[in-house]
């Protein structure tokens, strides 16, 4: 059991930095692959730019209002939320490999 309350703050400002970069970069993800197919990308991309963008000032105002260690733990949580995403959304690599067919086929330099 943890006993110190400020371990417990610095904690809840990690995981909320770690929820707000989840948020940011969920979104980005989800805004990149709705305005691919949009008719209007630049509506989907500038609104869901400034959304995301208010939601996480405003989450890092709320936990590190004049507290540097709390906006510290709270930026390395967004951080570490972007590498997770990151991991999460990328291809698999079995989707960037070149098929079969074309290794076979000589370069046109060659």
């Amino acid at each position: 059991m943890i006993n110190n309350p400020s371990l417990l703050v610095w904690i809840a400002s990690l995981l909320a930095g770690g929820a707000l970069g989840t948020i940011f970069f969920v979104g980005l993800w989800w805004t990149v692959r709705r305005a691919a197919d949009s008719p209007t990308p630049a509506r989907w991309v500038i609104v869901s730019l400034i959304g995301r963008t208010t939601i996480v000032l405003t989450g890092f105002y709320a936990v590190g209002a004049e507290q540097p260690l709390q906006l510290g733990l709270c930026l390395l949580g967004f951080v570490m939320a972007r590498m997770l995403v990151l991991r999460i959304t990328r291809p698999a690599l079995t989707a960037l490999a070149p098929s079969p067919l074309h290794s076979q086929v000589k370069p046109p330099c060659v």
